[in-house]
């Protein structure tokens, strides 16, 4: 439970967060912080944690998200200054820095998985990961992807292993995405909460996809 003081932390933070991600029309708005935050706190609540940095971070993950924000170092540091003037200091606002530059999945693309992180960040990823499976992961794939300009699907278009940032944020096709990123998200979870609910999300990712491509007129893929 936060104290009244977190509390009315957190509710700077939240307006903070809102306010970056106002104007988003990639599937990364108000409404995904706030499932987000939500399925952190569900997580969190099955943890031994600081809810207050899993609050916080899970408030904030996406606004130094270099696909979001114009310059990713100049974000980071509006960030710490933020925090440090709404009273936080240095040694909090480093953990809830570790959850932010930890969620992003192009950053594991890149560099692999690891298990050095902290438990707040490894419950913010989960519940940021499980936002992409589902039925809502379906529609902000297709929703990201014709902001973007991304074909919807195209049979001959090679599945990608990605070598750079660059490459990853170009991206494929929508279909494609879903085999290139949605599907491996379910064996990354780290939380027991998180793989009961990805699991299903998982399943469904599966038989949408199933009737995709049978409507598509195109066999299932491997």
């Amino acid at each position: 439970m936060l104290s009244a003081s977190e509390e009315e932390k957190i509710l700077l933070i939240k307006a903070y967060a809102e306010e970056i991600l106002a104007e988003d029309m990639t599937g990364h708005d108000k409404a995904h912080i706030r499932r987000v935050v939500q399925q952190a706190e569900k997580i969190a609540a099955t943890e031994s944690c600081s809810l207050f940095i899993v609050t916080a971070g899970a408030y904030l993950h996406d606004v130094i998200d270099d696909k979001l924000v114009a310059d990713e170092a100049e974000a980071c540091k509006a960030v710490v200054e933020f925090l440090s003037n709404i009273g936080l200091d240095a040694q909090i606002i480093e953990k809830i820095l570790h959850v932010i530059t930890n969620v992003s999945y192009s950053k594991e693309v890149l560099h692999g998985k690891t298990d050095s992180l902290s438990i707040e960040a490894k419950i913010v990823q989960d519940a940021d990961r499980l936002d992409a499976m589902g039925a809502i992961g379906i529609i902000r794939t297709a929703y990201y992807g014709g902001k973007k300009g991304h074909l919807i699907h195209d049979p001959q278009r090679m599945l990608q292993q990605f070598a750079t940032k660059e490459e990853y944020r170009e991206g494929t096709t929508v279909i494609n995405h879903f085999y290139e990123k949605l599907l491996k998200l379910q064996n990354g979870l780290y939380t027991d909460y998180a793989k009961r609910v990805g699991k299903k999300r998982h399943d469904f990712l599966l038989l949408f996809l199933e009737e995709f491509l049978e409507e598509w007129g195109e066999c299932k893929k491997d």
